[in-house]
């Protein structure tokens, strides 16, 4: 990519959320010029403003409101920009009333919606947020083996649990790899683990929310759903990284390792032993199979990891200043 692709600008969607804060944050720091922050309408995206780099010029950093199901607005955001961070899609806490309206339409129709804004656009590179979401569960994936960017997530094993995330994030990103492909855009995607880090955002996240719940005692096993744990600075310099290589293509998984949910709760416990995090006695994750360099097409590129113990600490330290959990025992 030439040196001048920082001056032109790019546009991030979903920009005030936990990701989406962060590239902000990332793309500020690596000297963006212009950055477009779309933002669902009516949500608080002022935080950005207390970014380094983003409140001494005004025309450095922009907010544009645009529903994902918003075509106009959309393009507004997007235009004369040219790159796309693509980072957007329904996400809750709660199990959704109607599936179909609020998870899978706005992140599928969204997607293309956002995609066909790209190619109107002339974009030249298109950075898509997928999720671990979109390669697993995967109850036929071969046993033995290390997951890899090979997977997809059996649809109809999730809808008969009525885990509806990972169908909506499948579904959009099979239906961008088909718009790409028959428009020939420049699509590149990123397949991020559980994230961690400080939350920049005002509210809580849903991958922050599972580390919430391990401090507060919740035994839930994450079952198919985990593959591992990446600090979110980490996921935000991926796209960076694969926004400014060209020679990027196709999918790469963003975790630092794979391991059970039940070794990622013991690091957990060791951390912060005044919490009552549960000890999980048998595999989490019956067969997964544990593998440190899972992220390789990430490393290749010479992405370096943040270690997880890291990333825990700083997530415990950003939800206990918020409130969320208990704070600091005091020193004795």
């Amino acid at each position: 990519m030439g040196s001048d692709h920082k001056e032109s600008p790019v546009c991030v969607t979903g920009a005030n959320g936990f990701i989406g804060s962060w590239v902000v944050r990332t793309l500020l720091e690596s000297g963006y010029a212009r950055i477009h922050a779309s933002i669902y309408p009516g949500s608080d995206a002022s935080h950005l403003f207390h970014l380094p780099g983003a409140n001494n010029n005004p025309d450095r950093l922009k907010i544009f409101e645009a529903d994902l199901l918003d075509p106009p607005a959309l393009s507004t955001a997007v235009a004369g920009c040219r790159g796309l961070f693509h980072i957007a899609s329904p996400c809750s806490l709660e199990d959704p009333a109607d599936p179909d309206r609020d998870l899978i339409l706005p992140a599928v129709q969204g997607t293309l919606n956002v995609l066909q804004s790209a190619v109107d656009s002339n974009l030249s590179r298109v950075v898509l947020t997928s999720s671990i979401s979109a390669l697993v569960p995967n109850p036929n994936w071969p046993a033995g083996i290390v997951f890899d960017e090979s997977s997809w997530t059996d649809l109809d094993y999730c809808k008969s649990r009525k885990k509806w995330y990972p169908v909506s994030k499948t579904l959009a990103e099979k239906a961008a790899w088909e718009f790409a492909e028959k428009n020939g855009l420049d699509m590149v995607a990123i397949h991020p683990a559980t994230c961690l880090g400080q939350l920049l955002q005002p509210g809580l996240n849903a991958s922050s929310a599972v580390l919430k719940q391990l401090l507060e005692g919740a035994e839930d096993t994450q079952e198919c759903h985990w593959l591992g744990a990446v600090h979110v600075k980490d996921v935000a310099m991926a796209q960076v990284l694969l926004y400014e290589t060209p020679a990027a293509s196709g999918r790469y998984l963003c975790t630092n390792g794979i391991y059970q949910f039940r070794d990622f709760a013991d690091r957990v416990s060791k951390l912060f032993p005044e919490f009552p995090v549960y000890r999980f006695a048998e595999e989490t994750q019956p067969g997964l199979v544990a593998c440190d360099g899972a992220a390789k097409r990430l490393i290749d590129l010479g992405l370096e990891f943040t270690p997880v113990e890291d990333a825990v600490r700083e997530t415990v330290k950003s939800l206990r200043a918020r409130g969320l959990v208990a704070a600091e025992p005091p020193q004795s």
